[in-house]
């Protein structure tokens, strides 16, 4: 069988998507890893796969002002291979036109050779005229937002009721933009300015992000290469979900509960906090992810503070009651806050997501028996829908008056440069 190219993997995972409700970064890694593409060629397939992903709405709008017939009528994979050659052509200035033509029209005619000719038609159309392609009409309305930045209607709805248009429009922009790479210095190991000079000397591009110690770095060929990760010098977290952490005061000696812990950022945040000292009981509800959080310790160096099992944070274990200083409930949300760096999250239908804040409201009920007197309960979340933030929030606070809002945030990546998140400090009166 001959060897994939860096455009039919992208095909191939743009399609798992689509048909299997796949997360697009586990199937093109597992498609990419098994055609054994070169860097340069694995680059260009999740280009155009998240380009595809980004901007579905605005390709079938371009696609029907050049077609009589509607995007929706398209064999499924006639319409993915279009939705590709679109975005190279519009948005993927380093492709030429032409080749961006000529491949879609030999992938159409591998799949179903009677619909090239009108793919090359489409295409060429769409590349005479990309200087002047057709305007979104509807400027001012969710609509427009829903095609122009290709999100759901129902988000823009939401966005623009709770923000207004002019933010709801800053905000979809930038979650159509590259997401950095944003690194946190381990403090316990090394200083910022150390770390900066060893990642020169690595050649490394990093530049100082809104946090003291964090960095946004771009690594060729991957960061686990890098000299600097394996001796853990640094973690991968953004600055948002840091913030989080420092807002709820950790400090030497505190007992921390990271409840939803799993990739474990937030415990290896909260444990720099603490300048390695005390302890951290990291729980997941799937025990497998336990693994990687105990591997990030380990190479950190703080493996002797960070402890984890398996528990479902809706019901800890009793044996838990008022033993914490702090109790992290980063908790299962929406993920509108990230589709920058998730751009299937997009793709979920509001029914899907209207379950969560009853969900989130029963963690933060149950977990609240973990804080002792005078200790501290972070509910956080990387979404900014108020249903799931201020909503959950206010109404845990007028259930239970003994815990009393210290700090109160929603965090936008077109504002403070971060993910979008939700910061709530509460403290348990004594």
């Amino acid at each position: 069988m001959a060897a994939k190219t860096a455009r039919e993997c992208a095909l191939a995972a743009i399609e798992r998507c689509r048909r299997d409700g796949a997360w697009s970064e586990a199937a093109l890694d597992g498609i990419l890893t098994s055609a054994g593409l070169d860097g340069r060629d694995c680059a260009l397939a999740t280009a155009i796969c998240s380009s595809v992903l980004q901007n579905t709405a605005l390709c079938d709008f371009y696609i029907s002002k050049f077609c009589t017939t509607r995007p929706e009528k398209f064999e499924p994979k006639i319409l993915d291979i279009l939705r590709m050659a679109v975005c190279q052509i519009v948005f993927m200035d380093k492709i030429p036109a032409h080749a961006a033509v000529s491949e879609a029209v030999s992938m159409a005619k591998r799949h179903n050779r009677r619909a090239a000719p009108l793919v090359n038609a489409v295409l060429r159309r769409i590349s005479e005229n990309r200087a002047s392609l057709p305007e979104v009409p509807g400027r001012g309305t969710p609509e427009y937002l829903a095609t122009r930045y290709s999100h759901p209607l129902w988000l823009c709805r939401t966005l623009c009721d709770e923000r207004g248009y002019s933010f709801a429009e800053a905000f979809l922009a930038a979650d159509n933009a590259p997401p950095p790479t944003v690194a946190q210095t381990n403090t316990l190991r090394i200083t910022p300015h150390e770390l900066y000079e060893k990642w020169r000397a690595e050649g490394i591009d990093a530049v100082s992000d809104v946090l003291p110690g964090s960095f946004r770095i771009r690594a060729r060929g991957g960061l686990r290469r890098l000299g600097s990760f394996r001796e853990g010098l640094f973690y991968i977290q953004d600055c948002a979900a840091r913030l989080a952490v420092e807002k709820a005061s950790p400090g030497p000696g505190m007992r921390v509960l990271d409840a939803c812990s799993a990739p474990g950022g937030k415990s290896f945040a909260a444990a720099m906090a603490m300048g390695g000292a005390g302890s951290i009981l990291a729980c997941d509800i799937h025990e497998k992810k336990l693994k990687r959080i105990a591997e990030g310790a380990e190479r950190l160096g703080i493996s002797s503070m960070i402890s984890t099992r398996a528990m479902d944070a809706r019901q800890p274990d009793p044996a838990l009651a008022c033993e914490f200083d702090l109790t992290i409930a980063d908790v299962p949300c929406s993920g509108i806050g990230v589709i920058r760096k998730k751009p299937d999250i997009r793709f979920k239908s509001e029914q899907e997501l209207e379950r969560l804040p009853g969900i989130q409201l029963d963690i933060v009920r149950a977990l609240a028996q973990t804080v002792r007197p005078g200790g501290r309960l972070l509910y956080s979340t990387c979404t900014v829908l108020r249903r799931e933030n201020e909503g959950v929030a206010e109404a845990f606070l007028t259930e239970r008056p003994e815990f009393e809002c210290e700090h109160m945030q929603t965090l936008f990546p077109n504002t403070d440069g971060t993910d979008g998140f939700f910061i709530c400090v509460m403290r348990k009166k004594s």
